[in-house]
């Protein structure tokens, strides 16, 4: 294929993105679902040359910033609070359900070698952070759910990766040891931490010299593959360095940014993840052809994978259920024995979190990566895009139902000492503090009244206010409805003065970005 029809191939697949998301939205269907569809129908066009995915550009392509993404606007406390929870789910669920797949395959395939079976389990082992995210987004958990899920969707590809690079080596060598295996393992963690936080702390120095907002959104952008890269060539876990550089950027983003920097990054990076999310889902149905193409027959499939790849992908899913409502009754007889204050989930919170356990692009590239000579490769490739096609397809369509019908509890713990009403009237008392001690002058005298009042009354707004909650937001949204149809009306003149010759186009882009600034910020006071 010539470079200018790759190129152009790039494209139709990006229009067919927008096609495709455009009618999720209008069945109400996933967009990830969706997208493994839409990519796999067309997969199949006649005339469309075959898609051949490199496992390697996959992952340095597309992990590094949809992890990054994630990491960006984790919550740090909650993070920490809740960080042995995390490591259950993304070390010890992703351990055990390889050990389960493993076991199953073994008695399946006696003739399979042990290591083989755990490479297979490696690989369909961890949740993909892009598949959990691409589902959650369009889903309301209670906050302790979320946490653990955005958690365990950051840590747990370092986990996969790990157990599948030695199960791989085990299989070309034929020695394996676990003393040294997991040596090498908090070795590939540690040193991902110091990586990713050297990359942060350039990025935090840098862009307090840099002084221009689109060379501060380039470096933004960048953070994510250096950590990567970085990572990987240093033989540290690159997962680990970008997850640590997430949190750490995100940390300190309120610190560096400005306002203008932040609002023109965030509806970059929005896009930017919007396409390669998109992309992630499109090219898992696209390749679907390819894998047909590279293990023969449909039919052969059909006769001679159907059972041992169904049994395997029952086996994936049983396992995450045993792993979270095993560990979630023994943290409930650890707290009855007053061993722990740990909270157990419930059954509720718990069914949801077993059934969340979607898997995506990183599954599919590094079944990609086996190496020919590994055995039954063929029959791993098929076990892999089965898994991702019932994750997806399946339990990610259905989480919504679930949730709805299980009805999760929040956990008092972890609700924030102030709600929204409660911070913004700090804020507010800030703000008239502010402005109070800049309102007059030297002498003493006023000389800004009406800045004074203003922010007077949005301080003892809240206080004075009777109403209940409900009457209080209606009251807020009527207040800024008036101030987005002001702005609307603004930018209609604006429009209207510049093609009829009398405002140039300088003009119009300062006047339109004032107004696009206060649109945004009446948007987001009335929620």
């Amino acid at each position: 294929m010539h470079a200018a029809a790759g190129f152009e191939l790039i494209i139709a697949m990006f229009l067919v993105i927008v096609g495709l998301h455009y009618v999720a939205r209008r069945l109400s269907l996933p967009p990830a679902a969706a997208l493994i569809v839409g990519g796999g129908a067309v997969a199949f066009v006649p005339g469309l040359p075959g898609i051949t995915i490199d496992p390697e550009l996959v992952l340095v392509l597309f992990l590094p910033p949809l992890l990054m993404d994630g990491a960006w606007f984790t919550a740090i406390a909650p993070f920490r609070r809740h960080m042995a929870g995390i490591l259950s789910l993304a070390v010890g669920a992703v351990f055990f359900t390889t050990a389960v797949v493993a076991l199953v395959t073994k008695l399946l395939l006696p003739a399979l070698p042990w290591a083989a079976c755990v490479a297979l389990g490696a690989i369909l082992s961890p949740p993909d952070a892009v598949s959990a995210r691409a589902v959650l987004q369009h889903v309301r958990l209670p906050r302790r759910l979320s946490t653990l899920l955005e958690g365990e969707s950051l840590l747990n590809d370092a986990a996969g990766l790990v157990l599948f690079r030695f199960a791989v080596a085990a299989v070309l060598t034929g020695t394996f040891s676990i003393g040294a295996a997991t040596g090498t393992f908090v070795l590939l963690v540690l040193g991902g931490i110091a990586v990713g936080a050297v990359i942060a702390g350039l990025w935090v120095s840098l862009l307090r010299r840099l002084g221009d907002d689109t060379l501060m959104i380039a470096a933004t952008m960048l953070v994510c593959w250096s950590a990567y890269i970085a990572g990987e060539l240093v033989h540290v876990s690159g997962v680990i360095a970008v997850v640590t550089a997430g949190l750490i950027c995100g940390w300190y983003q309120h610190v560096v940014f400005s306002a203008s920097v932040r609002i023109r990054a965030l509806a970059f990076w929005q896009v930017l993840v919007f396409l390669l999310e998109a992309a992630v889902f499109t090219l898992i149905g696209l390749s679907l052809r390819g894998l047909l193409d590279r293990v023969g027959d449909p039919a052969r499939i059909v006769d001679t994978m159907a059972e041992p790849v169904l049994l395997i992908v029952a086996a994936v899913i049983v396992a995450r259920f045993v792993w979270i409502f095993g560990a979630d009754a023994i943290v409930a007889a650890m707290r009855r024995a007053g061993w722990t204050s740990a909270r157990p989930l419930g059954a509720r919170a718990a069914l949801v979190m077993s059934w969340a356990g979607m898997r995506g692009v990183v599954t599919l590239a590094v079944a990609l990566s086996l190496p020919e000579t590994m055995p039954a490769r063929d029959l791993m490739l098929v076990t892999a895009f089965a898994v991702i096609l019932v994750t997806v397809l399946v339990q990610g369509t259905s989480l919504g139902w679930i949730i709805r019908r299980a009805r999760p509890p929040e956990d008092p713990a972890a609700l924030p000492p102030l709600d929204l009403m409660a911070a913004e009237r700090e804020m507010f008392r800030a703000q008239l503090a502010a402005v109070e001690r800049h309102a007059h002058d030297e002498r003493g005298e006023l000389i800004h009244p009406q800045l004074l009042h203003r922010y007077r009354t949005r301080a003892t707004a809240g206080e004075n206010f009777r109403g209940t909650d409900a009457e209080r937001n209606e009251a807020i949204a009527r207040h800024f409805n008036v101030i987005i149809a002001a702005v609307e009306a603004g930018r209609a003149e604006l429009v209207r003065l510049h093609r009829t010759g009398r405002i140039d186009d300088e003009t119009l882009h300062d006047l339109e970005h004032d107004l696009d600034l206060e649109e945004l910020g009446a948007i987001a006071a009335k929620g």
